[in-house]
Order: structure tokens, then C-alpha cells, then sequence
């Protein structure tokens, strides 16, 4: 196991600053995501954790020792880091076998022979291909290709498993699949993984912490569920979930016990001092954001305490799964999400009901949170 800390990263291409004051701790056997939409950083700071870009300025650290030392002009050479690096494409080459692939590493390094049959068919076994070890790599599918480049990845036991994008070439179903296999691979092994993705599902999933970024800039790290149920900021809120958050504007004042008081669309709502957050304006009044998740709308067909009337705008039922479309009286939309299959009329008058504690509030002017959900 390693742990990688970077600390004030800078990063250009020619004028473009591709990453900005990055400051990031990767733990020791931690599974660390690094999340956002394209061109946001993810892979170019993978790419300098594994020595294959240079960084103009900061420091990288492994386990204590400086790796990485920017301002000194001092980079260790990728080969002595301890790390292997999956990468999008499967890179294997197709005139040796996949034994033959995977023992090639051990091979470079002069590993005695028994050993590296070994360690190889350990590898295969892991990954659940050893029944492939004499085939081309033509002969596999996609996914087969992508167990044999991570096989190849962990055969020489490395202290940290760097994976670009390994499942994004794949089908819907491969993925899945692959998911837990490279899960129940940490879980095994207990190599620290650096894992960069685009695919949300993948990070919450997968991962023991997320990192996400957008232009250049590390915006949050924290749990899954933290990040999913509290995100930092509307844009982190507006990137994670599927279906998407539902934001309802609305005002805000302060109370005199130091607590919030916020109208909107979805009635009075007041939230006391210890649900809000360090990013509270000094304003006693100010414009807010409501976000509310589609699972936490419940809708009943009779009208209760609280319950917001609301007419059945669409509906998409998914199986296990229905996400419906809800027109308030405001004319704006939100989405509900219940399980199973439910079925409603277009037009139909229903009720809605929403626990405040399950909300988020961000203020409309910084985009930060300023009160926290109730985590579940």
C-alpha cells in the first residue's frame, strides 16, 4: 500500500493552465476517484502522479519520499515509483499470448521462471481468464482484453494501481460486471487505486473517496454518500445523480436564534443553527437554492400537512424504476423517482411532500452550500 500526497500542483500546456494549485491526499489503500466532465483535469493529474507529465510547479510525495519536486527541477523516474498504469486503450500486444502478455513485466525485470508462471496465473485467476492464458489477444472480447491489461497491471505487485478510463470502451453490461471485478479486486489485494472517470455511476459505486474537478480545479473530496447527499456546491449537485437534482429558487432570512428561514415555491420551511454551514452570507436576507434529490419527493393522492399540490406532467417508468415529471403551480418541473412501476395519468392531480431535512440549500449568489441534508 502507498499513500501519494500532492501539494500546490500546477500544470500547463503552452498557455492553457490545465491544472490549478492542485492540493490532493490519496491514503494509504484507499480506492480514489477522480471525477468530472471532459477536459476538467482527471487525467492529466493521473498522468503526473505516474511521472508520464511533468508539472511546472508543487510537489508529489509517496509514502514520505519526494518524488516530485517541481521548483528544484527534480522528477524520480516513473519506473522506480512502484506504479503500473491501465490505461483506456487495452495496449496488449497481439503477437504474444495472453500468458505470454501478462508475464512480460516479469520477464523485463528477470523474475526466476517458476515464479513468474506463478505470479501470472495468479493474475489470470484473479481476474477470472486463466482458461485464456494460451490465446491471442484477438481471440477475447472486449472485456476478456480489459482483465488481461489488468492482470498485466498487477502481476508485479505495485504499490499503487493507476486505472484511466479501463471500462469506458466496454458495453453497458460489461461495465457492470467489470465494476465488481475490479472492486472485489481492492478489496483482495489492498493496493491503493487512483481511478479516473466521467461516469458517475462508476465513482459512487466503486470508489472510497471522490475527488471531483472542473477546469483545472479540485472543487470537492470526500465519501460517496457525503458527496451525493451533501455536494459543496451547485455545480458538484447538478453533475452527481441520475436522474438529476431538482433546484427551486427561493429567499431566505435569518432568524433571530441564528437559524434560516427559506420560501419558495415549496412553501415556509425554517432549519435551525446546527444544519447550515461556514458559507452562510453575513446578509440577513439573500436569494437561495433549494435541491432536492427525486427520491426524497414522495407523492401521495390525498392531500396532508404540508403536501404541495401538483399535476403529472410525464412519466418514465424504467421497470424497476419510475421517474416522474411534476408541474407545480409555478409552472416549473421537477422530477420524483419511485420504485418499481407506477402509474400515473397524464394531468393527474397529485400531492407532494418533501422532508426539509432532506434538503439542500445553496446561496444563489457563491453556488455554496449553506445547509446540509440529513445524511440517511
Amino acid at each position: 500500500m502507498s499513500q501519494i500526497v500532492l501539494k500546490n500542483i500546477d500544470k500547463f500546456y503552452g498557455s492553457n493552465h490545465v491544472l490549478k494549485n492542485l492540493n490532493l491526499t490519496v491514503n494509504d489503500g484507499e480506492f480514489m476517484t477522480l471525477l468530472g466532465p471532459s477536459g476538467c483535469g482527471k487525467t492529466t493529474t493521473l498522468r503526473v502522479i505516474a511521472g508520464l507529465e511533468k508539472p511546472q510547479n508543487g510537489t508529489i510525495e509517496m509514502d514520505g519520499h519526494l518524488v516530485v519536486n517541481a521548483k528544484e527541477l527534480y522528477f524520480e523516474d516513473p519506473g522506480k515509483r512502484g506504479m503500473n498504469l491501465v490505461f483506456q486503450s487495452y495496449a496488449l500486444w497481439p503477437h504474444m499470448t495472453v500468458f505470454q502478455n501478462v508475464a512480460f513485466v516479469l520477464n523485463v525485470q528477470k523474475v526466476p521462471k517458476e515464479e513468474t508462471k506463478r505470479r501470472v496465473m495468479d493474475a489470470l485467476e484473479r481476474m477470472r481468464i486463466e482458461q485464456y492464458a494460451d490465446r491471442s489477444p484477438s481471440e477475447l472480447s472486449g472485456g476478456q482484453q480489459q482483465r488481461v491489461a489488468i492482470a498485466r497491471a498487477i502481476v508485479s505487485q505495485p504499490k499503487v494501481l493507476l486505472l484511466d478510463e479501463p471500462l469506458s470502451n466496454l458495453d453497458a453490461k460489461l461495465r457492470i460486471d467489470m465494476r465488481s471485478e475490479i472492486k472485489r479486486l481492492h478489496h483482495e489485494m489492498g493496493t491503493t487505486i487512483v481511478y479516473v472517470t466521467h461516469d458517475q455511476v462508476e465513482a459512487l459505486t466503486m470508489s472510497t473517496r471522490i475527488a471531483i474537478f472542473f477546469e483545472g480545479e479540485l472543487e470537492q473530496v470526500a465519501a460517496p454518500m457525503d458527496l451525493y447527499q451533501n455536494p459543496i456546491s451547485l455545480r458538484v449537485a447538478d453533475f452527481i445523480g441520475n436522474p438529476r437534482i431538482n433546484f427551486v429558487e427561493g429567499q431566505a432570512k435569518r432568524d433571530e436564534d441564528g437559524g434560516l428561514v427559506v420560501t419558495s415555491s415549496l412553501g415556509r420551511m425554517s432549519f435551525t443553527a446546527d444544519c447550515l454551514t461556514d458559507e452562510l452570507p453575513a446578509q440577513s436576507s439573500f436569494d437561495v437554492v433549494l435541491g432536492i434529490r427525486p427520491e426524497k419527493i414522495g407523492i401521495c393522492s390525498q392531500n396532508g400537512d404540508g403536501a404541495i399540490a401538483a399535476s403529472v406532467y410525464a412519466t418514465q417508468p424504467a421497470g424497476s424504476e419510475t421517474t416522474i415529471h411534476l408541474k407545480m403551480g409555478d409552472d416549473s418541473v421537477v422530477l420524483a423517482k419511485e420504485m418499481g412501476i407506477r402509474n400515473y395519468a397524464v394531468d393527474q392531480v397529485v400531492h407532494v411532500k418533501i422532508a426539509p431535512d432532506k434538503l439542500n440549500v445553496f446561496a444563489k449568489e457563491t453556488g455554496r452550500l449553506i445547509k446540509m441534508a440529513v445524511p440517511d
